[in-house]
């Protein structure tokens, strides 16, 4: 398999790094293979505030030479998707004379690049704009107007945009490894543009992703994004909540908020009895103590219920808390908690759906049948249907001298 009809994707989170190569299959191109996942710890960013530069761009070396050397692979470039609080999305409207009487896909990379004009964004730079709909002359909530006969054309668009310093830092330790980066998604629009279906994209639908140390919502209606949002609160607050209680490690914290925990369990005082306790001596030779397992839900149960209160307040903000038609899809590592569908739709008051890819056999044969692969799954569905891979050769000696380097260490064991 020679490096060309290869596809990269590097996803960077607060607490994982992980490399996907992969390639599609030249008769089916809805068809793609893993060939391998690198993933690394994500010891370096907090907040998504990198603390050690250095050490991030080790993190990212050693997930990206995980994968090259299980691939067999020389990666040279990678798209990147990632998540961040510094994410904002403002909305914008424009309009544009057609050039012609048929509007062309040039008008409509030209209506949505006018859009970003007047828009203030100090100290940010913007990575995506996404039309919500288009205006053609009179007729309303278009979605594509090419080859629609117009005299202009208006266009209300999402705009996604983070903090500079951040994207610049990111792309600083990308390079640094000899990467070099096609394109940058932001995990906010791209876990629901793959999660969703047509049919749900066309009524109310909400996709709720849970990560480490954020939650992002985004809210479709008649197949166009509507709001998005992101929540300063996610999985690890609630690892830490327990960590806290328990006076332990957040890895026995995460390890009993996983096994142990139950979202919504109540027990009266006249059941008591059949409480379950937790000894933490089981789980490490330096823990002591005990717990009870209602004790344990309600610290899980209390947060939760926190995470759930900001979504309703973003659904509340368009006149739809508690009224979506379709379900709320939950995706990422905040899912895997017991109980969790039927508690989300108890204080929701939706239905609640966790999406898990396991529609595709190279997926569980590639150890990616997990929530968390959301997002960087639609980034490598996405490359090919703009058909964005790169075949191209550019001479730098810098980075000649440095794959040859990289060869040989990884040829040593």
């Amino acid at each position: 398999m020679s490096a060309t009809n290869t596809i990269t994707t590097i996803d960077i989170w607060s607490s994982k790094i992980r490399t996907i190569i992969w390639y599609f299959d030249t008769e089916n191109k809805n068809s793609f293979h893993i060939l391998w996942v690198g993933i690394s710890d994500s010891n370096a960013i907090r907040k998504w505030n990198i603390l050690d530069m250095e050490e991030f761009m080790s993190n990212l070396d050693k997930s990206l030479g995980e994968a090259e050397k299980m691939a067999w692979e020389q990666v040279k470039w990678a798209y990147i998707s990632f998540n961040s609080s510094s994410f904002e999305v403002l909305k914008n409207k424009w309009v544009v004379a057609v050039t012609s009487w048929e509007v062309t896909e040039e008008d409509v990379d030209r209506v949505l690049e006018m859009s970003k004009n007047w828009v203030d964004l100090p100290n940010k730079e913007i990575l995506k704009v996404i039309p919500e709909s288009f205006v053609v002359d009179l007729e309303q909530w278009i979605k594509n107007p090419v080859w629609m006969s117009a005299r202009k054309i208006d266009v209300d668009s999402n705009i996604f945009s983070m903090w500079v310093n951040v994207l610049n830092n990111i792309r600083k330790a990308v390079w640094e490894i000899w990467i070099d980066i096609y394109d940058i998604y932001p995990n906010l629009l791209s876990s629901p543009e793959w999660v969703l279906t047509k049919r749900q994209k066309e009524l109310w639908v909400v996709c709720v992703d849970i990560w480490a140390s954020t939650t992002g919502i985004t809210i479709y209606e008649n197949g166009v994004l509507l709001h998005s949002w992101i929540i300063p609160l996610g999985w690890d607050n609630v690892t830490n909540d327990i960590a806290l209680w328990l006076r332990t490690s957040t890895s026995v914290a995460e390890k009993i908020k996983v096994e142990y925990s139950e979202l919504g369990l109540i027990i009266e005082e006249e059941d008591s009895s059949k409480d379950k306790i937790l000894d933490l001596r089981k789980l490490g030779m330096w823990e002591d103590g005990e717990i009870k397992i209602s004790f344990l839900s309600q610290i899980v149960t209390a947060r939760y219920e926190e995470i759930f209160q900001f979504i309703r307040d973003e659904l509340r903000k368009i006149w739809k808390d508690g009224m979506l038609p379709e379900w709320a899809v939950c995706v990422w590592g905040g899912v895997k908690v017991k109980w969790f569908v039927s508690y989300a739709k108890k204080s929701l008051k939706l239905p609640v759906f966790i999406w898990l890819p396991v529609s595709k056999d190279d997926l569980v044969d590639a150890s990616i049948n997990d929530p968390v692969f959301a997002s960087v799954i639609w980034t490598m569905i996405f490359s090919n249907i703009n058909e964005n891979n790169p075949n191209v050769f550019s001479l730098n000696i810098w980075w000649f001298l440095e794959s040859i380097k990289n060869i040989f260490r990884k040829m040593i064991p």
